[in-house]
């Protein structure tokens, strides 16, 4: 097991690698490091990432196989199951950092704006239940003075949604509370460019 704060680094490092384009690529690497992995898995970082295909955390983080415990959902929202994945890994692997990892132009996040101003009746019970859980974080904001800068308010408004998930997981969990005040567990917010590739750790990350 390695400790947050060095869990972090590696992530970091390994988006450096990725915006540089200077990724491994060594089939002979990935054929040992699967071979490796039947005996078990020690991830060294848990993602809470969401579901949209322009956002694959392995590719992101230019992290393997066994290397991440990756948990995807519209929205990068918490609810009950997403909070048991990450209890069960941080338990059971012993992983100490988790990274709720949003992104720039979120399609829930869009879609939790556009839906606001419809009737109840005008979208899916299903979709409802993803909108039901950005709406607290992005409500504020379409009440203040971004409401009038369009592309500034998607922006804040995916950053507030990704402070409340990491918040959420922080706070949310007596089993998550214990490891974090017991045994290292770190909780952190990022967000990722989809123009640069770049991952901001601005949410609970502590400076380099």
């Amino acid at each position: 097991m390695i400790t947050a704060h060095a869990a972090l680094e590696r992530l970091r490092e390994g988006n450096r690698r990725f915006v540089n384009e200077v990724r491994n690529c060594d089939p002979r690497v990935r054929q040992a490091r699967r071979l490796e992995l039947t005996a078990g898995q020690e991830p060294h970082a848990i993602i809470l990432g969401c579901s949209d295909s322009r956002v694959p955390a392995e590719l992101v983080f230019d992290q393997g196989l066994g290397d991440l415990f990756v948990i995807r959902v519209a929205g990068n929202i918490v609810a009950p199951s997403q909070v048991g994945s990450v209890e069960f890994a941080a338990e059971q692997y012993g992983t100490r950092l988790v990274v709720v990892l949003g992104h720039s132009e979120c399609g829930a996040i869009l879609a939790t704006l556009e839906t606001l101003g419809r009737p109840p009746d005008a979208h899916s019970h299903n979709l409802r239940a993803i909108v039901d859980r950005i709406r607290p974080s992005v409500a504020p904001l379409l009440a203040s003075e971004l409401r009038h800068r369009p592309q500034e308010l998607v922006q804040q408004a995916v950053r507030a949604n990704i402070r409340v998930s990491a918040d959420h997981l922080r706070h949310g969990s007596a089993i998550l509370e214990k490891l974090i005040r017991e045994d290292g567990l770190l909780v952190v917010g990022a967000d990722y460019s989809l123009e640069t590739g770049v991952v901001d750790f601005f949410d609970g990350a502590p400076t380099l």
